[in-house]
C-alpha cells in the first residue's frame, strides 16, 4: 500500500499502484491545514487500511513531512505491543535520520498503550511546550467519546491528548469494537457509522499488488460423537455440533485430532511453497500456552517440524519475533503475540487454532500473511476448523466495515458505564500471573475492557462441562476452499493456471 516516493515539484506523494493521487498523506495535510474544516476534528485524521497493507511507513513519512513544513516539533507514537512500537521507532528514525527513544537529542518516542498508566507529568507537559504530532496505531483499542464511556486506554487520549496535540493520525485495519463503544478521536454520522478520512481496502491492495489474494481452507468432519452419561448424539459437521450447543468451540479447536488435521494440511502447503520460496514461513495461532506446547509437540512427533513458541511467558518475546522475521525457520507458534501490526512479510501460511472467534481478530490474524514481497511465490493461506462464524468472516473479507459491526453503542452523558477490568487479567487463556512484569508491555491483543466480548462463552455449555461427557471425532475429515466474495476479477482460472504451467515448462 504505502511504498511512497515524493515528487519534489508538486510536493505530493505517489503510491505504488501507479497513478499519482492525493491519498492519505496528502489528504491528512490538506485536512490539517484547511481553513474551512471543522475546528473540533480538523487536527484528527483516521486512516483505515486493510491488515497487511503496511501503515507504519505512511505514518512516519507523514510525520516527517509535517516537520519539514514547520508544523510540528515532536512526534509521539502509541501502539498495542512492544514489537510494533519498536517498528515505529525504527521507521521514524529512518525517516528523520535521528533517534526516537525519548533521550536528549531525539525528536520523540514510541510507547505501548500499556504505558499510559506510567507516563509522568513531564511527558504530558510536552503538549504545553511543543507542537506534538501523535500517531495511534490500531486505534480501535482505545474507546471513548468522553470521560463517561472511555476505557483505560481511551481516557488518557481524551484527557491529555485530544485537545492539546498539534495533530494526530489514527490507524486501523478494523475500525470497530467488539463492545460497540465509540473509538477515541473518531467521528460518527448517520446510523452511528464511523467516518474514516481515508480508506484503502483489501481489493485495492490486491489490485495494486500490495497484498496477496487470501485463500482459506476450512477443515470439517462428518461424524462427531458426543457421549454424556448414558446419552449419545452424533453430528455430521462442526456447524451442527455447535448449533446444538453440544460442546464449545474451545473444546473443538484444542482437540488433539483436530489440531493434528489442521496443522498437517498447513504443513503440506508450506512445504509446497518453500520449494519455490525457501524463506517462506508459517504461523500458528494457539488458544493458550498449554495448547501452543501441545501443537509444538504434535508438529515434531507427527511431522518432524520444529515450531518456535512465542508467548507472554517470556522476558523478551518481541526479540523472538524479530529473530524469526529475519531468519528462515519454518514455523512460529504464537499465543497473543502475533496478531496485528506485527510485520513478518515472509509469512505465507497461517494456521488458525485460537478459540477467539471475533471478526476483528480473524482479520488481524490473516493480515499477517497478506503482505506481498519480492519472492517468486505469493500465495497466502489460512487453515482453520469449519466454524460457522469464521466461515462467514472469510466470505466477506473484502468488506471494509461489515454492516453488522458498524454501529456503536449510545451512552447518555448522565449514565456512565463500567468497561474496565484488571490489567493483569485481560487476555483469554494468557497466564499473566506466571508472566514476568516486563512481559506485560508485550501483550498486543485487546484493551483491558475487551476480554468479556472475545472469550468463548462457556456458560452456554455449562451443562456439558459440568457433566461426565466425552467427544469422539471419528468420521472422515474433509477440507473446503472457501470463496472470498468480490475477488473474482483478481482470481486466475484453472485453465489459465494450467497454461501458465505449460509455458513455464516450455521455458525450462
Amino acid at each position: 500500500m504505502f511504498t511512497i516516493r515524493e515528487n519534489s515539484t508538486l510536493g505530493f506523494y505517489y503510491f505504488s499502484g501507479g497513478l499519482p493521487q492525493y491519498e492519505c498523506i496528502n489528504l491528512a495535510i490538506s485536512k490539517y491545514t484547511s481553513p474551512t474544516a471543522s475546528s473540533d476534528f480538523k487536527k484528527h485524521f483516521l486512516a483505515l487500511a486493510t491488515p497487511g497493507a503496511g501503515k507504519t511507513i505512511m505514518a512516519a513519512t507523514l510525520a516527517r513531512k509535517l516537520y519539514e513544513l514547520g508544523l510540528i516539533d515532536l512526534v509521539l507514537c502509541f501502539s498495542p505491543s512492544s514489537i510494533v512500537s519498536s517498528d515505529f521507532s525504527d521507521e521514524l528514525s529512518t525517516q528523520f535520520k535521528t533517534e526516537f527513544n525519548g533521550k536528549v537529542g531525539s525528536l520523540g518516542d514510541a510507547f505501548t498503550y500499556q504505558r499510559f498508566g506510567t507516563l509522568d507529568n513531564d511527558t504530558w507537559k510536552l503538549f504545553d511546550r511543543f507542537r506534538v504530532f501523535v500517531i495511534f496505531d490500531e486505534i480501535h483499542h482505545c474507546a471513548g467519546s468522553s470521560n463517561l464511556n472511555a476505557n483505560a486506554w481511551g481516557a488518557p487520549i481524551i484527557g491529555n491528548i485530544r485537545d492539546k496535540a498539534a495533530f494526530t493520525v489514527s490507524l486501523t485495519g478494523t475500525p470497530w469494537r467488539s463492545d460497540a463503544l465509540p473509538i477515541a478521536l473518531s467521528q460518527y454520522c448517520d446510523g452511528q457509522k464511523i467516518q474514516c478520512d481515508y480508506v484503502y481496502g483489501l481489493k485495492e491492495a490486491i489490485k495494486d499488488k500490495v497484498c496477496r489474494i487470501p485463500q482459506i481452507v476450512a477443515i470439517d468432519n462428518d461424524k462427531i460423537v458426543i457421549t454424556k452419561t448414558k446419552e449419545r448424539n452424533v453430528y455430521n459437521s462442526f456447524t451442527s455440533l455447535l448449533a446444538a450447543k453440544a460442546t464449545s468451540y474451545s473444546k473443538i479447536v484444542t482437540d488433539n485430532v483436530v489440531t493434528k488435521q489442521v496443522t498437517r494440511r498447513a504443513i503440506i502447503k508450506l512445504d509446497e511453497i518453500r520449494k519455490v520460496n525457501k524463506n517462506a514461513g508459517g504461523l500458528v495461532i494457539a488458544s493458550s500456552i498449554e495448547h501452543a506446547q501441545k501443537i509444538r509437540s504434535i508438529m515434531w512427533s507427527e511431522f518432524g517440524k520444529r515450531g518456535e513458541i512465542v508467548t507472554t511467558n517470556e522476558v523478551k518475546p518481541s526479540l523472538k519475533i524479530k529473530q524469526f522475521r529475519s531468519n528462515s525457520k519454518e514455523w512460529l507458534i504464537s499465543v497473543g503475540m502475533v496478531s496485528e501490526g506485527t510485520n513478518i512479510p515472509r509469512l505465507q501460511v497461517c494456521c488458525n487454532l485460537t478459540n477467539i472467534t471475533t471478526e476483528m481478530y480473524f482479520r488481524q490474524i490473516f493480515g499477517r500473511v497478506l503482505r506481498k514481497t519480492g519472492s517468486p511465490n505469493q500465495e497466502a493461506f489460512m487453515f482453520m476448523p469449519a466454524e460457522p462464524k469464521l466461515m462467514n468472516y472469510a466470505e466477506r473479507m473484502c468488506q471494509d466495515i461489515p454492516d453488522d459491526v458498524s454501529k456503536i453503542k449510545t451512552v447518555k452523558m448522565d449514565e456512565p458505564i463500567e468497561t474496565e477490568l484488571d490489567d493483569e487479567a485481560i487476555f483469554d487463556d494468557v497466564e499473566m500471573t506466571s508472566s514476568p512484569a516486563s512481559a506485560i508491555e508485550d501483550i498486543p491483543i485487546f484493551s483491558p475492557d475487551e476480554k468479556e466480548f472475545t472469550q468463548i462463552d462457556e456458560e452456554e455449555n455449562k451443562s456439558i462441562l459440568d457433566s461426565t461427557w466425552s467427544m469422539g471425532i471419528v468420521g472422515k475429515y474433509r477440507q473446503d476452499s472457501l470463496k472470498v466474495t468480490d475477488l473474482e476479477p483478481f482470481l486466475i482460472s484453472e485453465a489459465a493456471k494450467d497454461k501458465l504451467a505449460d509455458l513455464g515448462r516450455l521455458a525450462v
